[in-house]
């Protein structure tokens, strides 16, 4: 159970209401959105953000679900992977798959771009301070910097919002298969 209430649409100022039915459009993340309500700046914002950039849409959705969810089982979170791991499944990766993307370097399901994808979400998540120019002389090969400016702020955002859906134990939203984040 969450340790701060939920807030619903209606506790919303009426200029955001409209923002939470676009959020609703992004997935079912009502819990997520409910908390942040609490501080309408941080779901204006946040939320804008978010439906902006899957508009825009400069990053496949495979690409940013690879790293989503290898974020979400670095960080063991729970809520991500059960909100994340059903999107990569559209975009063809198995759950068992989704399950072992931390073992990316004999992935069957993944060619060499999304190993690439899988391994630069990880060195944003656990080696930032020691990545190496290589890893961007690659990325560079299939993205542009926007791309890469882009698919690096959704991955440290992702471990940000790990910590926050954690730390404020928010429940996976009724209707959305619970999954675990285990290794």
């Amino acid at each position: 159970m969450s340790r701060v209430s939920i807030k619903i649409r209606n506790d919303l100022p009426s200029e955001l209401k409209p923002l939470w039915d676009k959020m609703t459009t992004y997935g079912a993340f009502e819990n997520q959105a409910g908390v942040m309500a609490q501080r309408p700046p941080i779901f204006k914002h946040m939320w804008s953000l978010l439906v902006d950039l899957a508009d825009e849409a400069v990053v496949s959705k495979r690409h940013l679900e690879l790293a989503l969810v290898t974020v979400s089982l670095l960080n063991k979170c729970d809520y991500c992977v059960s909100h994340h791991a059903p999107k990569l499944a559209i975009q063809g990766v198995s759950e068992a798959g989704a399950e072992r993307l931390l073992d990316y370097q004999d992935h069957p399901e993944l060619d060499a771009l999304d190993k690439l994808v899988v391994e630069y979400a990880i060195a944003v998540t656990n080696n930032w301070n020691k990545t190496r120019d290589e890893i961007f002389a690659r990325l560079r090969e299939h993205f542009s910097e926007p791309q890469i400016v882009e698919l690096t702020w959704r991955i440290a955002l992702c471990g940000a919002f790990n910590r926050f859906n954690d730390i404020l134990q928010l429940d996976v939203e009724q209707g959305v298969p619970q999954r675990e984040a285990a290794e």
